[in-house]
Formats: C-alpha cells, sequence, structure tokens
C-alpha cells in the first residue's frame, strides 16, 4: 500500500530571450548572488500573480484584491440605476462597516478613474469577485437608512450597515482563495492558509544585465528640413537565461480549505500546474515577446515534504560545447533529483514523471510523457485515488 500523497511538487527549467519580466523600484532587471555568482531573478509573487490570472481564466472564477472595495460597490450600485450621490454613500458605508481602519482617498483632482471622497480600507480585502455584488445586494436591504444616513467623511464615522454581515462577505471564498490563500488579520477568521508555495525563479547559470539603449522620433519634426536628433531618448535593463522555477501544493492544507472533495481538489489542482507551467510575467512584453514554454517540466508526488532542486544549481552550470544553457541545465537537474532522492529514501516519491523538449533519457525523473497535460493527468491520478471513505488519499 503506498504511502499517502501529502505533496505535488512541480520543477521547470524555462529558457527566456531578452526580457526584463521582473523589474525593482529602479526599473532594474531583480538578481541575487548565488553560488557567488550573479543570476536573474524574477520573484514570487511576480510569477505567482501571472500564474493567478491565467488559473482564474481556467476556472472561470475571480478574485479582486482591493483596498476601493466600497468604491466597486458604489459601481455597481450605479449600474443598477441609484443616484450617483446615493451610491456612492452606499459605497462608502460598505468600506467602513468591517472591523478594518479606513481612511478618504486624496486621488487627483482631474483622475477621472477615480470617484472623489472614496472610502479607502487600509487593508486591502480579497474577497471573490462577487462579494461587490453581494455587498451591493446588502445596500439594497438598507437603502431606507442610507438614504437618511450621513456621507462617511471620517475614520471615527460609523456605518449604517451591519457589520456582521459585512464581514461575512469578507470572509467568502471561492477556489482562487482556496489554493491561493488570503492575509485578512483585521477581520476574525477572514485568514486562508494557502496550499501552494512558490520559489523565485532563478537562472542555472550566471548572467549579466544589458543596458538597451532607445531613442523615439518626433513625427512631426522629422519631415522638418536639416531636423535631427530625436524626441525621446531613455535606457533600459533587460537580460537572457535558461531559469530554474519551483512550486508545490500542499494536498493537505488544500482539503481542509475545501473540505476534502477529491473531485474539487483535482480541478483546482490542475489548472494550477497547467497554468503554473504555462504562465509568464507580463513586464516589457509589448517590446520583448519574451513568449517561450518550459523546455522541461519534472512533477513529482510525495508522501513526506516538499523538495526543491535549486540547490542543483548552486554551482552555476557551464554552456555545453555548441553553446547553449538548455540541455546542460535539464541534465543536471536530473542528475541531482536521482542523488537527492536515493539519499532521502524513493519509498517517499508517489509518482514522478516528466515531459520536455529533450530527446534524451532523464531517467533520474521517472516516467516521461509524450505532452505536459499527461503529465498532469499521471500525477493527479497517483496523488488523489479516492481512499476507502471517500476521502482523497
Amino acid at each position: 500500500m503506498p504511502a499517502p500523497a501529502r505533496f505535488i511538487d512541480v520543477h521547470i527549467v524555462q529558457s527566456v530571450p531578452f526580457a526584463n519580466l521582473n523589474r525593482d523600484d529602479t526599473n532594474s532587471v531583480k538578481t541575487v548572488q548565488y553560488g557567488n555568482t550573479l543570476r536573474t531573478r524574477v520573484s514570487s509573487q511576480s510569477w505567482k500573480r501571472a500564474t493567478r490570472e491565467v488559473f482564474q481564466e481556467r476556472i472561470g472564477q475571480a478574485a479582486l484584491r482591493t483596498r476601493r472595495i466600497g468604491e466597486r460597490v458604489t459601481r455597481e450600485l450605479e449600474g443598477r440605476g441609484w443616484p450617483q450621490a446615493l451610491a456612492q454613500r452606499a459605497g462608502g458605508h460598505a468600506a467602513a462597516a468591517s472591523s478594518i481602519k479606513f481612511e478618504l482617498a486624496k486621488d487627483p483632482a482631474d483622475n477621472k478613474q477615480f470617484l472623489p471622497n472614496t472610502v479607502l480600507t487600509n487593508a486591502m480585502v480579497y474577497v471573490p469577485e462577487a462579494a461587490v455584488a453581494e455587498l451591493a445586494d446588502l445596500a439594497e436591504q438598507h437603502r431606507q437608512e442610507l438614504e437618511s444616513a450621513k456621507d462617511i467623511k471620517k475614520p471615527a464615522d460609523k456605518s449604517v450597515l451591519p457589520k456582521d454581515a459585512v464581514e461575512a462577505v469578507l470572509r467568502s471564498r471561492n477556489g482562487v482563495i482556496n489554493l491561493f490563500g488570503r492575509m485578512l488579520a483585521e477581520v476574525d477568521d477572514a485568514g486562508v492558509d494557502g496550499a501552494v508555495q512558490v520559489a523565485h525563479a532563478m537562472t542555472t547559470h550566471e548572467t549579466d544585465v544589458e543596458l538597451d539603449y532607445s531613442s523615439a522620433v518626433d513625427d512631426i519634426t522629422a519631415a522638418w528640413k536639416d531636423s535631427s536628433g530625436s524626441g525621446h531618448m531613455g535606457h533600459t535593463e533587460f537580460s537572457a537565461g535558461t531559469f530554474y522555477r519551483y512550486a508545490t501544493v500542499d494536498l493537505r492544507d488544500l482539503a481542509a480549505n475545501i473540505g476534502g472533495e477529491v473531485q474539487a481538489a483535482r480541478e483546482l489542482i490542475a489548472a494550477f500546474l497547467a497554468s503554473y507551467i504555462e504562465s509568464l510575467p507580463q513586464a516589457k512584453k509589448n517590446s520583448t515577446a519574451p513568449h517561450t514554454i518550459p523546455d522541461l517540466v519534472h512533477i513529482s508526488v510525495r508522501s513526506d515534504r516538499p523538495l526543491s532542486y535549486a540547490a542543483a544549481f548552486e554551482k552555476p552550470v557551464r554552456a555545453g560545447a555548441p553553446g547553449g544553457f538548455g540541455e546542460v541545465s535539464r541534465a543536471e537537474l536530473a542528475t541531482y533529483a536521482q542523488a537527492a532522492n536515493t539519499l532521502l529514501g524513493t519509498g517517499r516519491i508517489v509518482t514522478s514523471g516528466w515531459a520536455s523538449l529533450e530527446t534524451k533519457d532523464l531517467t533520474g525523473l521517472g516516467t516521461r510523457h509524450e505532452s505536459f497535460d499527461d503529465l498532469i493527468t499521471a500525477a493527479l491520478d497517483a496523488a488523489l485515488h479516492p481512499a476507502k471513505d471517500g476521502a482523497a488519499a
């Protein structure tokens, strides 16, 4: 009888051309010193957001992270035919009704995107998209009280909407929140432990950051005789490389979030794995279009603990004889995986497999599959086989 599955680890090797997938506050490429060499890095937050956006499309659910929940309620009520002033009052009361402290926004007067005097929550709420309509429904139920109430203008003002009902909406979840989790300490029992952990991606080799000089021609002055120069000049940092990416799904945490429903777990994990594999942060996409796919995906279902293979690249790989880091990175990953699992004991592996552009046999990564879809299906079949009580094993 195999040990019950606890974690699904996904390891990816992916080559990305000239790009700046993730910038810091100075628009510079993010980097990390690892193995005493400089690597290009993409933060876990950046790749997780890219994954979440693809994931939401796949499952047909969305979550909203914002301090402007009241403004969204206002616009929802305006769409229902409420007068603008009353709709804005209702939005302010919705934002002020919970335990979360709030303030009035100081948006530029000429910014037409924002409503004036919007009430902002001091903490970002993270709720299903449907929560906006639910808060608007609550305002509908209390329209008479709102019509006779005053606008929310300062933190000491009290909302006429029932706190318990508003906070019940803020505690609501969907598949996005059940998988990725939620941090909202200001509202009791609103926090959700995420079932997914995502590592910062980094190149398997040393990289150099390059400065790209650019200029833009002014189309009007360019037509003038004897004109020269440009209308704009600037520079941006870019790099290129082969990345190692890693994420893991904690099956026990996910089961706790969704009540142990095997089919629901399967659908969420399948959508996450496919989204993580195919996603790419979108920074500078219009000027670089770096839309590659992974060179290699390896998925391991484990009964013990998550296991990252990042240490395989602590010593930076060197390009092969014809050049290129992809082939040597894939081989290094397979070699390290086999050694690490031999050291820990292969009995902890429920199943493992891989799919890749690689033509060689990487035996250290388990069974080869023809496609990413086949690889995901095999991993889920092993991880979520029904137990006798009907719960996920």
